[in-house]
């Protein structure tokens, strides 16, 4: 029984230890992957910015949730962007996503920072502080969607 559980976790660990880019067998796979992401994303930060602008009543655990949910996924679209994942499915990724991968990067992680002030707000159950930090994360987002992201399906 010991050995069992001395060989999963180590099997565990070995897998933990991969690049990130070696979860997707193929770049579809990665590019699925990061637009089923955005998608989820999105419809939960949507739900949080309804309330901010009143055009649903504010609940706050309901923002409280579905911000913790944003803040979840912000984190995880960016190991899909891997090398050769700028083609193979039809996407809305810019070429400038690999070729200013640094400033891509930032944009990233501009947009994780503001969706955890979000997530901030929101388990503080401020209205005014939602809508100030809502406010924001659609900003970083706006931002990296201008320089990175097509209108169109490339």
């Amino acid at each position: 029984m010991n050995r069992l559980l001395v060989a999963s976790v180590a099997t565990l660990g070995a897998l933990a230890s991969l690049p990130a880019a070696a979860q997707f067998q193929k770049p579809e796979d990665a590019i699925k992957y990061r637009q089923s992401v955005y998608t989820v994303m999105a419809n939960h930060f949507g739900r949080v910015v309804a309330m901010a602008q009143g055009k649903v009543p504010f609940d706050a655990k309901v923002a409280a949730d579905n911000a913790a949910i944003v803040a979840d996924l912000a984190k995880l679209p960016f190991t899909a962007f891997g090398e050769g994942t700028d083609k193979g499915l039809p996407q809305r990724a810019k070429p400038e996503v690999w070729k200013e991968s640094a400033k891509f990067r930032a944009a990233a992680d501009k947009m994780i920072g503001e969706v955890a002030k979000l997530d901030a707000a929101a388990k503080g159950g401020s209205l005014d502080a939602i809508k100030a930090a809502a406010g924001a994360v659609g900003q970083s987002c706006k931002a990296c969607h201008d320089d990175f992201r097509a209108e169109k399906p490339l």
